[in-house]
């Protein structure tokens, strides 16, 4: 079953204290499992963004108690920094992240709304997602006055908050809680210390752009609609907001952006805007900064994008991808960027899933070779033919860089990310196949002293024996699927890595023939019968028309080689 997990990112008007900074973790940390990601203050903003990930229930729980301690510790009457807010918590928006539709962490989220107002007497606004008039749902919208306005704010009839008293709080002032998608905070780094400038260039990208003016652009008259509202020139981006400030910190402008849909506009095309703005200004871009956490998608199409740029392979490693993003946005000019601790699915990821496919060759080897039944030969099969697909994916990108090829690298870029795919699921099935087994085993572990227990048991064992199957059986399917890019890479590949190609070959017969044995000993344990002969039918297939491709293959390249 999918595990219900949502993500919390509360900012708080605090980032130069480390003691309260710390504090208000502690306080979070301290409620339920949940689990802290990340930690992320600004000196210059004053403000820290914290992520953390956790059951729904846990997550509204831990969010009231950073809120609660934040009141507590923070002044925002003594408060300063550059960036707007209007609270000790600004604002606390939900992402679900798994097992959970964004309806219901709305849900979640007007429920801590709700618990923040009564309890603490501080006003909540919602927004986004959970907030069901649109007219409010725009946090800038919002946050419009910041602290020092919002003691008048609130008392208009149409800025009554949702929850709490309709007076700003005497110290912690005004939260704005809500639900969301995936919001990436990104920064811009210039080389000038120019507010102006720096917001001129964040509204050539932002989707709202700038108002237009008559004659000067910058300091002529406001042309207004027929309805009297100002008319704006959009700018480039598409769910897109940015500001240019000066950050005394870096001695620098950054444009300040917030991509609220990385899909509609990624991570390396707001980048790449930002660039030509800047430099049809006379700027340079010298830099730039992720704060808080970024998904690994946007990461890894960023290295693509600038591989393909300098006419490269984007079929590599995923850590090669990273390594190139960070490297052309120049993510690392004012911190190191460590992708274990700033990209989401890394921070989520469960480290024992994969033990195996971590450690060295000759460690698994021994692991391998020792007394214990697995690793065994399910787990070896799966290792097998992620080389045999390794192997592949190195011929393409042979191929792709390959000088008078230069016309082809697309092609042979595009088999390479294909190959990076199957690569990727062979290594995830190396461990996969070590824990069916271990599944199996602790089925018979179960107690089985009742009639209730002994059907439980029995029942246990026969879905660990399925799955114990369905997993060599996957191991085929997914290296049969390396067979069009190794026989593409042996008859269209650089002609001086057919032996390679060859060797591709010879692991995936090799992966696909031992999964295969994996399927009959496994099979023969289940009880349900028409099921076992199904699976064994399927992989029987597989095997057969494996087989013959991968002969083929090799008898082709020897050939050829003796040649």
């Amino acid at each position: 079953m999918q595990k219900r997990l949502i993500e919390c990112v509360p900012n708080f008007s605090e980032g130069q204290d480390s003691r309260v900074i710390e504090a208000i973790v502690q306080a979070i940390a301290a409620q339920g499992a949940v689990k802290v990601l990340n930690v992320d203050p600004g000196k210059a903003t004053n403000r820290t963004v914290v992520t953390f990930v956790g059951a729904p229930e846990d997550v509204v729980d831990a969010a009231f108690a950073g809120i609660q301690k934040a009141a507590e510790l923070i002044d925002m009457r003594r408060h300063k920094g550059e960036h707007p807010r209007m609270g000790a918590t600004d604002v606390c928006p939900f992402i679900p992240i798994s097992g959970v539709s964004m309806e219901e962490a709305a849900e979640y989220a007007t429920r801590l709304a709700k618990r923040v107002g009564e309890e603490l007497s501080i006003p909540v606004y919602l927004y986004e997602y959970a907030q069901p008039n649109k007219e409010r749902s725009n946090l800038s919208v919002i946050r419009a006055g910041e602290f020092e306005g919002f003691a008048e704010k609130i008392k208009l009839p149409e800025w009554k908050p949702d929850f709490g008293p309709a007076q700003i709080h005497e110290s912690a002032g005004a939260t704005v809680i809500g639900a969301r998608d995936f919001l990436i905070a990104y920064n811009v780094n210039l080389n000038t210390k120019s507010t102006r400038l720096a917001n001129r260039v964040a509204f050539d990208v932002r989707e709202a752009g700038r108002v237009k003016r008559e004659g000067n652009p910058y300091h002529g008259p406001v042309v207004k609609d027929e309805s009297g509202e100002p008319v704006r020139i959009p700018g480039k981006l598409k769910a897109v907001k940015a500001i240019g400030w000066y950050i005394e910190e870096y001695g620098m402008a950054q444009i300040s952006m917030n991509l609220t849909n990385y899909k509609v506009t990624p991570l390396h095309v707001a980048f790449e805007e930002t660039c030509n703005s800047a430099l049809s200004r006379g700027l340079r871009v010298t830099g730039s900064e992720l704060v808080g956490l970024v998904p690994l998608e946007p990461m890894l199409d960023a290295g693509r994008y600038f591989l393909q740029k300098q006419g490269l392979s984007s079929g590599v490693s995923d850590a090669e991808l990273i390594h190139t993003a960070v490297r052309s946005m120049g993510l690392d000019e004012l911190s190191p960027f460590e992708p274990e601790k700033r990209i989401i699915e890394y921070l989520l990821k469960d480290a024992s899933s994969e033990r195996l496919v971590r450690m060295s060759v000759s460690a698994f080897c021994d692991e391998t070779a020792s007394d214990a039944p697995a690793p065994g030969g399910g787990s070896v099969s799966a290792l097998a033919g992620a080389l045999g697909a390794s192997l592949g994916i190195m011929v393409a990108n042979l191929s792709a860089t390959k000088k008078g090829w230069e016309d082809r690298a697309i092609g042979f870029s595009d088999w390479a990310e294909q190959g990076q795919m199957l690569k990727k699921h062979l290594l995830f099935l190396v461990d996969e196949d070590t824990r069916s087994f271990e599944a199996v085993m602790n089925a018979f572990k179960l107690p089985k002293d009742t009639e209730e227990e002994k059907a439980h048991r029995a029942s246990a064992i026969e879905q660990a024996n399925t799955y114990a199957t369905r997993i060599p059986l996957e191991v085929m399917k997914t290296a049969f699927s390396c067979i069009p890019l190794i026989r593409t890479m042996a008859t269209e590949g650089n002609p001086n890595s057919k032996s390679d190609a060859a060797v591709g070959a010879l692991c995936i017969k090799t992966a696909v023939r031992g999964a295969w044995l994996n399927v009959l000993i496994n099979a023969k344990e289940l009880k349900d019968r028409v099921l076992a002969d199904n699976l064994v039918a399927e992989a029987k297939e597989i095997l057969q028309e494996n087989h013959a491709a991968c002969d083929a293959i090799i008898l082709e390249i020897e050939s050829s080689l003796r040649a």
